[in-house]
C-alpha cells in the first residue's frame, strides 16, 4: 500500500466523519455546488425556463459536471447521473432516458454563461492559515500558468479556434487556458478561455480582477513583461517572476542575502524619461519598478549530461528582511504545482482525451463544467486533509477520483425537479 493510499484510508476509518465512501459521490460536486447556487446563476444568466421539460436548466448544469468524471457516451452519463438522484424513484416513473440529439440541445438551450458563471461564483481559495505549502510567511501562494486542451476537429472549432501549425502530432483544434492557481490546494480559483493563438500574456491580463493584496503570484518566464508586471502590482499583490535570459537588468544594490537591487522599465536604452514607481501613489504612471533579482543554479540529475541550470528570478518584495532568498526559490519552485493541478485535469479527469463538444460554444461551456468538477474535487481534498492534519499532496487524485466515479450512482442532494413551494 502506498503513502497516498495509505492517507485515504486512515481518513476512511475516522469514526466521527464517517468513511471516504460515504462522502464522496455525486455528493462531493452538491455539497460544494449546492442546487439553490445554480437556481441563482441560471437565473441572473436569464436561463429560467419559461415552461415544464423533460431537462430542466439545472439538471443540464449536473450533467454538464458529470461529463467531466465519465469518458461514455451522452445517453450513459445522463443513466449515471440519474440513477444517484435521491427521488430515482420519481423520477423513473414519469422520465425517460433522453436521447443523445436531446442532451444536445439542452446544453446549446442552457448556453455557457450559467456554467461560467457557476464557477466564478463558487472557485474561491481555500487553503487556510494552517494549510501546508499555501503559504510564504503572509503571503497566499498563487501561480500562473497555462494549458492547452483538444476537442474534435469540426469546421465551427477550427474556425474559433484553430489547429497547432508546424507538423505538430497533435492534429486537433486547441484551446489555450490560463489559470490562476493556489498552490497549496491545486485549486484552480480563475481562468481565461482563449484560442490557440491567444498569448499567454494576454490571457493573463483577464485574470486581474482575481488577484489580491494578500497574495504572491508566481509565473514562469513566458509571463513577464513590464506592463503585465505593472498591472499586477497595481492590484497590490506581491510578484515573483522568472526572466528569460534575454531580459537586461542593472545592478543597482547587493544584499547580505546574495540577491541584488535592481529595476525594470518599459523605455528604450539612452532614454531619459524616468517615473521611478517608488516617487508616485499610482504605479500605472511609472516608467521604471524597482525589484529584487535572486539567481541561482539547479543542479541536473545525477549521472545525467544534463548540465546546471540558471534561474533569474524577480520579486516586487525588495526587503530582504521579510523573505530571505532562499525562501523566494524556495518559492518559485512550488509553482510547479500548477502543472500537477493541470495534469490531473487534462489527463486523468479527461484520461488525455480531450473534451468532447463540437462548437465553441459548448467547448467553453465544458471547460468550465471540468474546471468545476476539478475544483470539488479539490476542495473534497483539502477537507479530508484537513481533518486528519496532513498536507493535502499527500492524498492522491486519482484514488479519490476513482472512488467518486465508483460512487457516482448514490443518492444526491438534488431533485430533477423543481422543489414544490410551501402554501
Amino acid at each position: 500500500m502506498t503513502g497516498n493510499d495509505q492517507n485515504i484510508v486512515r481518513f476512511m476509518n475516522l469514526d466521527d466523519k464517517g468513511k471516504l465512501t460515504d462522502h464522496v459521490s455525486l455528493g462531493v460536486l452538491t455539497r460544494i455546488v449546492p442546487r439553490y447556487v445554480v437556481d441563482e446563476v441560471i437565473a441572473e444568466t436569464g436561463r429560467v425556463e419559461k415552461r415544464s421539460r423533460l431537462l430542466p436548466a439545472h439538471v443540464v448544469v449536473y450533467f454538464v459536471l458529470a461529463l467531466s468524471l465519465f469518458t461514455d457516451g451522452y445517453e450513459e452519463v445522463i443513466r449515471k447521473l440519474v440513477h444517484g438522484l435521491r427521488f430515482a424513484r420519481t423520477w423513473s416513473k414519469e422520465w425517460q432516458t433522453p436521447t443523445t440529439g436531446a442532451l444536445s440541445q439542452a446544453r446549446a438551450r442552457l448556453g455557457e454563461e450559467p456554467l461560467q458563471a457557476l464557477f466564478e461564483t463558487v472557485a474561491v481559495p481555500l487553503a487556510k492559515a494552517g494549510t501546508p505549502g499555501a503559504w510564504l510567511r503572509n503571503w497566499r501562494l498563487m501561480a500562473l500558468d497555462g494549458v492547452m486542451i483538444d476537442m474534435p476537429d469540426t469546421a465551427q472549432n477550427r474556425a474559433v479556434f484553430h489547429k497547432p501549425e508546424g507538423g505538430t502530432r497533435r492534429p486537433f483544434p486547441q484551446s489555450r487556458i490560463v489559470g490562476l492557481t493556489e498552490v497549496g490546494t491545486h485549486a484552480v480559483i480563475a481562468v481565461t478561455i482563449g484560442t490557440i493563438r491567444t498569448g499567454e500574456r494576454e490571457l493573463a491580463q483577464a485574470l486581474l480582477d482575481s488577484i489580491t493584496p494578500d497574495m504572491l503570484v508566481v509565473a514562469d518566464r513566458g509571463f513577464y513583461s513590464f506592463d503585465l508586471w505593472r498591472d499586477y502590482r497595481f492590484t497590490g499583490a506581491d510578484l515573483l517572476w522568472r526572466l528569460s535570459a534575454g531580459v537586461r537588468l542593472p545592478f543597482l544594490n547587493r544584499f547580505p542575502d546574495g540577491s541584488y537591487l535592481s529595476e525594470i522599465t518599459n523605455q528604450p536604452r539612452g532614454s531619459k524619461t524616468r517615473i521611478s514607481a517608488d516617487k508616485i501613489t499610482d504605479i500605472r504612471l511609472a516608467t521604471h519598478i524597482p525589484v529584487r533579482v535572486v539567481e541561482y543554479q539547479v543542479a541536473g540529475p545525477t549521472q545525467s549530461d544534463k548540465p546546471s541550470e540558471t534561474f533569474r528570478i524577480i520579486t516586487s518584495i525588495t526587503d530582504p528582511e521579510q523573505v530571505t532568498a532562499v525562501e523566494l526559490a524556495d518559492a518559485y519552485h512550488q509553482r510547479w504545482e500548477i502543472e500537477s493541478a493541470f495534469r490531473e485535469i487534462e489527463t486523468y479527469l479527461r484520461q488525455g482525451e480531450g473534451i468532447r463538444s463540437k462548437t465553441p460554444a459548448m467547448v467553453r461551456q465544458e471547460l468550465y463544467g471540468l474546471f468545476i468538477t476539478h475544483y470539488a474535487i479539490r476542495a473534497f481534498m483539502i477537507e479530508a486533509a484537513d481533518t486528519v492534519d496532513i498536507d493535502p499532496d499527500r492524498i492522491s487524485f486519482t484514488r479519490t477520483l476513482h472512488i467518486i466515479r465508483r460512487r457516482i450512482t448514490d443518492p444526491a442532494e438534488f431533485s430533477p425537479h423543481r422543489p414544490q413551494r410551501s402554501s
